[in-house]
């Protein structure tokens, strides 16, 4: 049922939000000249998956977990688009194919052993990972991977269609401030 849901708003999501995609891709090109950012992240069963997300970093920044970035990098624009969830939107493209959900465990970088060990030990690479969920709407990030692993859990045991759109529609309503950035 969550595939079904993820698949149909996905797909409607993205062709009702391609006038905004289009318009915040051409301000993101005058702002960093390549407004898409794509990264390696852990998906389902550990599989890689590519994520694409509107770039909100100057171009050359680290490819480091957001807590471990330097704000200073962030462009204004990327403050525009932190702020208002909406860098997340091109990840409807990741649900769209199968490799996200809209509600999951926010997937990680390869680097962050810690953060994987912990979930490996919770179970939390057994589902897709998501735009949004449990720990992103109570502000707990990766910089706490064990508090983080155990959020996941708790987040995929409890999951219902009911909890789906809750997280959904706290997300939207600005519910949690996204990752850090030091």
């Amino acid at each position: 049922m969550i595939r079904f849901l993820d698949f149909i708003f996905s797909f409607f999501g993205l062709l009702f939000c391609l006038p905004v995609l289009l318009l915040l891709y051409i301000i993101g090109f005058f702002d960093t000249g390549s407004p898409l950012f794509f990264q390696e992240r852990v998906g389902r069963n550990k599989k890689t998956f590519v994520l694409v997300k509107f770039r909100t970093m100057k171009l050359n920044t680290a490819s480091v977990a957001s807590h471990l970035a330097d704000s200073a990098a962030i462009t204004s624009f990327g403050r525009f688009l932190r702020k208002t969830k909406l860098d997340e939107l091109p990840q409807l493209w990741n649900v769209l194919k199968g490799e996200m959900s809209l509600v999951g465990p926010r997937p990680g970088l390869f680097n962050q052993k810690e953060l994987i060990a912990e979930r490996d030990k919770c179970g939390v690479y057994a589902v897709r990972p998501g735009i949004t969920g449990l720990a992103q709407v109570n502000e707990i990030d990766m910089s706490t991977p064990e508090l983080l692993a155990k959020t996941d859990r708790e987040m995929i045991e409890s999951l219902t269609v009911k909890n789906y759109f809750r997280y959904i529609l706290m997300t939207v309503l600005g519910k949690g401030s996204g990752d850090r950035v030091r």
